[in-house]
């Protein structure tokens, strides 16, 4: 049987630059098979055949395009890449096995022993752990400021200074940072900005467009949006992604096809997903703030929060975690968790189901009480990241707690 002519050859290439964000959502990085598939194909397999050997030869080497291997080619992984490089206006995008993996496969990369990094204070836990604890080893040391401080950055800077990361709005106190302004001092010293865009995603803010170099992100989080797998990305120029690329070839931190298509599938309603749930998320936090059994409440769209003028700025809304302390610290906190019936309690976030957790002892439970203290997480704060349900049924559940 004859294969069919391959179903793109009679039309015009997809141009991303024509399209707004929701169209690309669905429809970037497609690449459809001589079957003229619609729905992205799903290809499970470890290696590519070749025509013959010189075809081969030409593949591995790079002098031509084309699938080599699955640990550091696969065309699902690709479409992937190309979608969310397209959301995010990158010229290029990596996709690894977790955002954990991400942040790892950037540094190796792009920098060496003796280099050195200005990280923001409020990075996620793990981050933290990573760069204190392993990318110190291999000489490349890391100083922490305060993540709203910009003279704080740039007093932090040493004629080795590589890269400034940070990460906005944070976890879990949703500090928003100015990246216009960390890019300024940080290309003033020769240096890349990398931002965490994993609270936000494309959806409600575009780093790039601000400034910054690189851009990180958990797919696991909002990208995928139901968890179901663990991914992870680079994106920026070209030149550096290669970088990337040519690390994830030779280590592995390798995102599997399947979970790709996943994330791909996820993608197609990420706008649609950010907005409802940070819609109902700006609801919640406006009634926590009226409750008397709350201490204080952290999201970025109250006009209560001291970062809300930047938020509203740089990002479209507030996103969708908000955090709050409850009078009487660890106890009282464990309580409510405890008493709720609906909410999940799970260390995740991004989910189309609501999740709940204690900081303190989850998410930034390694690192030390003198860097949790420095960074404002006390043992009487909680996270909630706001899914789907109704904004009356999560009330409900929250206030299960002042009847036990």
């Amino acid at each position: 049987m004859s294969s069919p002519e391959h179903p793109s050859s009679a039309r015009a290439a997809f141009d991303p630059d024509q399209y707004d964000p929701e169209t690309l959502a669905v429809r970037a990085g497609i690449e459809r098979s001589q079957f003229g598939e619609h729905s992205e194909a799903l290809y499970l397999t470890s290696s590519f055949v070749f025509n013959n050997a010189a075809e081969a030869a030409a593949r591995f080497s790079g002098a031509t395009p084309g699938n080599v291997y699955a640990r550091f080619t696969n065309p699902t992984v690709t479409m992937m890449q190309d979608r969310l490089a397209a959301l995010e206006g990158a010229e290029a995008c990596v996709a690894t096995s977790s955002g954990m993996s991400a942040i790892l496969s950037m540094v190796m990369a792009l920098l060496k022993s003796g280099d050195h990094i200005i990280a923001s204070r409020s990075i996620f836990g793990s981050t933290q752990q990573l760069f204190a604890n392993y990318f110190e080893k291999f000489g490349i040391s890391t100083t922490l400021v305060d993540a709203t401080d910009i003279a704080a950055y740039r007093a932090a800077v040493r004629p080795t200074t590589r890269l400034f990361f940070i990460e906005t709005p944070s976890n879990p106190l949703t500090e928003v940072i100015d990246i216009a302004a960390v890019a300024g001092v940080a290309h003033e010293a020769g240096a890349l900005l990398a931002v965490d865009n994993c609270f936000c995603s494309p959806a409600l803010q575009k780093p790039l467009e601000l400034g910054a170099d690189i851009i990180i992100h958990s797919a696991t989080k909002y990208l995928d949006g139901q968890g179901r797998v663990l991914g992870g990305a680079v994106c920026g120029r070209k030149a550096e992604m290669d970088e990337v690329l040519r690390f994830l070839r030779t280590a592995g931190p390798t995102l599997s096809p399947f979970n790709a298509w996943i994330i791909l599938k996820g993608l197609e309603t990420l706008s649609i997903r950010m907005e409802a749930q940070s819609a109902r998320a700006l609801e919640l936090a406006r009634w926590l703030e009226k409750q008397a059994w709350v201490d204080r409440v952290f999201y970025p769209g109250l006009e209560s929060h001291p970062q809300h003028a930047i938020a509203m700025r740089q990002q479209s809304s507030g996103a969708a975690v908000v955090a709050f302390e409850v009078k009487g610290g660890r106890d009282e906190a464990w309580k409510l968790i405890d008493s709720t019936r609906m909410l999940s309690i799970t260390a995740n976030l991004g989910d189309t189901k609501t999740t709940i957790t204690h900081p303190a002892t989850t998410t930034h439970g390694r690192i030390s009480q003198e860097a949790r203290d420095a960074s404002g997480i006390r043992d009487s704060l909680i996270r909630l990241a706001i899914g789907l349900e109704s904004v009356a049924d999560m009330q409900r559940d929250l206030s299960r707690w002042l009847a036990v």
